[in-house]
C-alpha cells in the first residue's frame, strides 16, 4: 500500500466480477472469495452463468458474473446491489447497470469498449452515458493492452496473454480491499506446475493490477474490511454441491456402509456426483448413467444390495425419476434423491435458481406414494441436510427428496468442518437371522420401518417388486390389504415428525406478520426481517427445512402472529401446500419467478405493504 493512501473500514461490501462467458469471471471472483475467507471475513458468494454454453460473444446473453459480499460480521446474502462493478466489456455494463449501488465504483477496460462491443451489447454510443452512471466511481482502465505489454517478452501466443487480463482485474480489486496476493500466487503455482511459465504470466498479470491501481488516484481510498468474529475452528469455504456430497461421505461412515451414487450428469446437479466420484479414496462407487432412469435404478439397486444409495438431479431429471422413486416407496428402500433445483419447466433457464419443483417433491408419483421431503438453506448447511436425509432414509427404510437450488450448489460460504465423533450415529434396522420366519414387511413398533434385508443372507430370501405385498412378503391384490398398507407407508413417514425440531422462530414469539419462507430463500429473508425489526417493525420470521412431514408446533406457531405472508421463487407452491395442511390461516404471498434469488429491498417493500394492509 502506498505512504499516500487513504484507508477507511466499512462492516461490508458488494463485489461483482462481471464480463464475457471467456473472461474467467467466475475464477475470478472465487480467488477473490478464497483470499477474503482465509483473512477471516464472513461472506456469501453467488455465481451466475449463462444460460447458454456459447452464447454470441459480447452480448448481454452471454454475460457471465460473480459476486460476493464479504463482511466484518455475519453475512446471509450475496447482497442486493454491488459496491463494486468490474465490467470486461460494454455488455457486463448493460447487464450489471440496475444492480449497482448509488455512487459505487466501476472498474471497466476501456480497450474492450469498441464501436462494434458497444453496438452488440446494445447501446447507440457511451454505455456509461446511456445508463446515466457517469457520476459513478467510474476508472476506465485500458486493462488488455496493459497485460499484453506486461507479457511482451513472455513468449506466449496472443490468446494466451490476453486469457490474463482477469487477473488484472483481480490485482486492482486486491489493492482497493488491500488483500494479500500470496494466496492466488500460491493458487496459480499449484494450478500450472507443469506449465510454470504460465503460472508466472499470471503473477505478473496480477501484480500489474495492484501496482496499476497503488498509481492512480482514483482507487483511493483503500477498504478496509475487518475480520468476522466466528468460532473457532477448522473453515474452509465451501459451495452447496461439495457440501451435499460430503454430508453423503459423512454418513456412510457413519452407518458404517459404502456408499453409491447413479447419477446422469445435468446442471446445475452434476457437481455433486463430479465431488463423490473424485473420492473413490473414501470407497464411493460412481456409476455416470446413460440416462436418468438408469442412473435411480442402479441406485435403487445398490440399496437393495445394502449400501447407502444416492442420486442427483434437477427438476427435468425429477420428472424422469418419478417411476422409479415409486418402486423405493413400494419396496420400502432407502434411497436420497437429491434435486438441485432450476427455473423450468422443460430445459427453462438452466443455469438459474427456482424453487418451483416442490409440489414435484410432494406428489409427482402415480398412487398414493409418499415421501420424505427436506430442503437445505445456506451452501454450507447442505452437508446437514444431505447427512440428515440419509439418515432419515436409512433408519426409517423409506425415499428421501433433499431439495437444494441453483443458487445453494453453486454459492459458497465459510464452512467450519465438523469433528465426525460428535456427528450422530446411524442405525438402519437391519433384519434378524435369528427371526423365524422372516417376515419382510414385520415392521418396527415406533418407527413403522420395515427391517432392511440384505440379499445373500441365509434365511432372508424373500420377495421385491412394485406390486403390492403382504406382511409376508407375498404379492397380494387384496383390496383391504392394499388400503391398509397405503395407510401404513403415509403414517410411517408422518411418525418421522416425532424427531424432527420445532419450527424455530427469528425473532419475537409473536407479532404482526411472520415472514415464512423454506430452503435456499432464508438468508434473504432473515436479513429483511432483521432489518425490519430494527426499523421498529413487528416482524418475524420461520423458514422451513421440513416439508413432508412437517414440524409439529407449526399451527401453533402461526397462530400468535395477524398476518402470515409465505415468500418463495414460484407461483405460490409452498403457501398452497399450508393452505391444504393448516387450513384456516390466510397465507399472503411474495412470489418472484425470474431465475433470480430475492432482494432484501423487494421483500421488506412487500412485507410493509402487507402491515399497512395494501
Amino acid at each position: 500500500m502506498g505512504k499516500n493512501s487513504k484507508v477507511i473500514k466499512r462492516e461490508e461490501v458488494v463485489i461483482r466480477f462481471s464480463g464475457d462467458s471467456g473472461d474467467g469471471m467466475q475464477l475470478t471472483g472465487t480467488l477473490f472469495s478464497d483470499t477474503a475467507a482465509i483473512f477471516g471475513n464472513d461472506l456469501s458468494t453467488f455465481p451466475d452463468y449463462p444460460a447458454e454454453i456459447r452464447a454470441p460473444q459480447g452480448t448481454v446473453g452471454g454475460v457471465s458474473g460473480f459476486q460476493v459480499h464479504l463482511g466484518h460480521s455475519e453475512i446471509n446474502t450475496p447482497g442486493d446491489f454491488a459496491d463494486v462493478l468490474v465490467a470486461m466489456n460494454p455488455a457486463a455494463i448493460k447487464a450489471n447497470a440496475k444492480g449497482i449501488r448509488q455512487g459505487g465504483t466501476i472498474i471497466f477496460d476501456k480497450d474492450n469498449f469498441t464501436d462494434k462491443n458497444i453496438e452488440k451489447a446494445g447501446y447507440n454510443h457511451d454505455p456509461l452515458a446511456e445508463e446515466k452512471l457517469e457520476h459513478y466511481n467510474v476508472i476506465a482502465a485500458p486493462i488488455s493492452s496493459m497485460v499484453k505489454e506486461a507479457l511482451k517478452n513472455f513468449g506466449l501466443d496472443p490468446k494466451s496473454v490476453v486469457r490474463t487480463k482477469n487477473m488484472f482485474a483481480l490485482g486492482m480489486v486486491y489493492w482497493l480491499f488491500d488483500r494479500k496476493l500470496k494466496y492466488t500466487e500460491q493458487y496459480f503455482d499449484k494450478k500450472f506446475a507443469e506449465r510454470p511459465e504460465i503460472a508466472e504470466a499470471n503473477k505478473v498479470a496480477l501484480r500489474s493490477g495492484y501496482y496499476y491501481a497503488e498509481t492512480i488516484e482514483a482507487l483511493n481510498p483503500v477498504i478496509k474490511i475487518e475480520p468476522a468474529q466466528i468460532a473457532h475452528g477448522t473453515y474452509r469455504n465451501i459451495c452447496g454441491n461439495a457440501a451435499t456430497a460430503w454430508g453423503f461421505l459423512a454418513a456412510a461412515e457413519k452407518a458404517g456402509l459404502k456408499i453409491f451414487i447413479g447419477s446422469y450428469p445435468i446442471t446445475p446437479a452434476t457437481g455433486i456426483l463430479e465431488e463423490m466420484a473424485a473420492r473413490k479414496d473414501l470407497g464411493v462407487k460412481s456409476f455416470q448413467a446413460e440416462d436418468e432412469i438408469a442412473g435411480i435404478c442402479t441406485a435403487l439397486g445398490a440399496s437393495f444390495a445394502g449400501n447407502l444409495a444416492v442420486t442427483s438431479t434437477s427438476g427435468p431429471g425429477l420428472a424422469l425419476k418419478s417411476e422409479a422413486i415409486g418402486l423405493a416407496v413400494m419396496a420400502e428402500l432407502p434411497i436420497v434423491v437429491v434435486n438441485v433445483q432450476r427455473g423450468g419447466p422443460s430445459t427453462g433457464l438452466p443455469t438459474k435458481t427456482e424453487q418451483a419443483d416442490l409440489m414435484q417433491a410432494l406428489y409427482g408419483r402415480s398412487g398414493e406414494c409418499p415421501v420424505v421431503v427436506i430442503a437445505a438453506s445456506t451452501p454450507s448447511d447442505c452437508f446437514q441436510f444431505a447427512f440428515e436425509a440419509a439418515r432419515i432414509a436409512l433408519e426409517h427404510m423409506t425415499p428421501v427428496l433433499l431439495l437444494t437450488d441453483s443458487y445453494l450448489a453453486n454459492s459458497s460460504e465459510p464452512w467450519k468442518i465438523p469433528e465426525m465423533n460428535k456427528l450422530p450415529k446411524i442405525n438402519p434396522p437391519y433384519a434378524d437371522k435369528k427371526e423365524i420366519p422372516f417376515l419382510p414387511y414385520k415392521r418396527d413398533c415406533n418407527t413403522l420401518a420395515r427391517s432392511w434385508a440384505i440379499p445373500g443372507t441365509p434365511g432372508l430370501e424373500h420377495r421385491i417388486g412394485g406390486l403390492e405385498k403382504t406382511v409376508k412378503g407375498t404379492v397380494s391384490y387384496i383390496p383391504e390389504n392394499h388400503e391398509q398398507m397405503v395407510k401404513i407407508r403415509a403414517e410411517k413417514v408422518e411418525k418421522i415428525a416425532d424427531e424432527i425440531p420445532d419450527l424455530i422462530v427469528y425473532g419475537e414469539d409473536s407479532g404482526d406478520l411472520l415472514l415464512t419462507g423454506w430452503g435456499g430463500s432464508r438468508g434473504y429473508l432473515i436479513t429483511a426481517a432483521q432489518e425490519l425489526q430494527a426499523e421498529g417493525y413487528k416482524v418475524s420470521l420461520v423458514n422451513f427445512n421440513y416439508i413432508n412431514p412437517l414440524p409439529k408446533n407449526v399451527r401453533e406457531v402461526f397462530s400468535r402472529f395477524k398476518k402470515i405472508v409465505v415468500a418463495e421463487l414460484n407461483m405460490g407452491q409452498f403457501a398452497d401446500y399450508l393452505r391444504i395442511k393448516h387450513y384456516g390461516f390466510d397465507f399472503k404471498q411474495i412470489n418472484k419467478v425470474q431465475g433470480l434469488p430475492f432482494t432484501i429491498k423487494e421483500i421488506k417493500e412487500k412485507c410493509i405493504k402487507i402491515l399497512e394492509g395494501e
